[in-house]
């Protein structure tokens, strides 16, 4: 408003000072003379005006800049601080598993006979999945049995000989040992005969059938015949950094993302390992996960959110107000006095930070609740400094 008056006073008396001159030459009768040295003695006049008016508005803006007490004074936007509960996780990926996804091998060598079961079919524990042929081992133990039993038979006779007294102690024990051996002999050959008939060691579903009817099989690597897995008891691992051991516990809630299905469970740890990698600091952990109506495969990724850290009387700031010296302290700025007239003084505040979130951070030292910091302008601004909260 001031600038605006002497703008006004200043035309005003320019005015006057043109109308009082009544002996100056208008600049339209000079170029009307047609003459060059009269148009430029007008204008090396008015030029040496221009030059003057331009100093005297130079002096005045100067003045009014130092009368202006509003002209150093920043303008700022402020937050007051407020204690909020303030939940802390840890993101991680895993690798969906389950402990029963087994490759199921022969026990012992020959033709692979009868393939009874098919890739998707739901098994039981002990189900027979398929036959070797035995190459006459049936035959072998049939004979072996009527053995064993004319020995049973011997024995049993010669003991009640012997029970008797009649008959000497070495006939029965012969027959002892005969039907002993004899029975031992058929016990290990239909254990032998076991193995031709392939079970499924737990229930599940038949996810692969290797080999076919007719097939050369033998034990070892490269013969396995079907691949079984069991979906109802799946889980994820993972590894956790070292640093978290304290916090990362059995029970804790864990929310599983499985960005390729588009869908997120909550779950618990299960098992937390006992044992820390040398190679990378880190220790496993094991997440049981629902199968989602079969939708969940083993290998699947997951991504994990694990709540480490919980304070319900947190106090947060945003992270990009705060500043560093040279010290390596953080600080932030802080108002104190401030007037009726949204004018205050700006004081530095050293504090100590937590974990962050977003892009928010803990102040877990210095900063008290209700204080008010500054926002915009917290890094213009200098200790002691009077500023202006202008906040909508």
């Amino acid at each position: 408003m001031i600038m605006k008056n002497i703008y006004v006073l200043l035309l005003t008396v320019l005015i006057i000072t043109s109308c009082g001159n009544e002996k100056e030459v208008s600049v339209a009768d000079v170029l009307a003379t047609n003459d060059v040295a009269q148009i430029k003695s007008k204008k090396a006049t008015l030029d040496a005006k221009q030059q003057a008016l331009s100093v005297d508005l130079k002096q005045l803006n100067d003045k009014l800049d130092d009368l202006n007490e509003d002209k150093n004074i920043p303008l700022i936007t402020t937050m007051k601080v407020e204690e909020q509960v303030f939940t802390h996780f840890i993101e991680l990926q895993g690798n969906v598993q389950t402990k029963q996804n087994v490759l199921v091998y022969p026990e012992m060598p020959g033709i692979l006979k009868s393939v009874y079961v098919k890739e998707g079919q739901r098994v039981k524990k002990g189900q027979v999945l398929a036959r070797i042929d035995d190459g006459g081992m049936s035959q072998q133990l049939a004979q072996l049995e009527a053995n064993a039993q004319l020995a049973k038979t011997t024995f049993e006779r010669q003991k009640r000989l012997w029970d008797q007294k009649i008959g000497s102690e070495i006939q029965f024990l012969q027959a002892k040992t005969s039907y002993e051996a004899q029975n031992s002999t058929v016990n290990q050959l239909k254990r032998q005969l076991g193995k031709s008939t392939i079970r499924a060691p737990f229930s599940g579903i038949i996810d692969d059938v290797f080999k076919e009817r007719g097939t050369v099989v033998a034990p070892g690597a490269g013969s396995e015949i079907f691949r079984i897995v069991n979906l109802s008891n799946m889980y994820i691992e993972t590894e956790v950094p070292e640093t978290y051991i304290g916090s990362i516990t059995e029970n804790k809630t864990v929310e599983v993302n499985f960005p390729v299905l588009g869908e997120t469970v909550e779950s618990k740890i299960r098992q937390v390992g006992n044992f820390i990698n040398p190679n990378n600091r880190s220790f496993k952990i094991e997440i049981g996960v629902p199968s989602l109506e079969g939708k969940v495969k083993p290998n699947l990724t997951a991504r994990l959110k694990l709540n480490d850290y919980t304070n319900a009387n947190a106090i947060l700031i945003p992270q990009s107000i705060i500043s560093e010296n040279a010290n390596g302290e953080q600080y932030i700025y802080i108002l104190k006095d401030k007037k009726d007239n949204n004018e205050a003084v700006a004081e530095r505040l050293i504090i100590e930070t937590g974990k962050t979130q977003g892009d928010f951070i803990e102040v877990t030292k210095n900063l008290a609740a209700d204080a008010e910091i500054i926002m915009e302008g917290a890094r213009s601004v200098n200790n002691g400094q009077v500023v202006k909260v202008i906040n909508k």
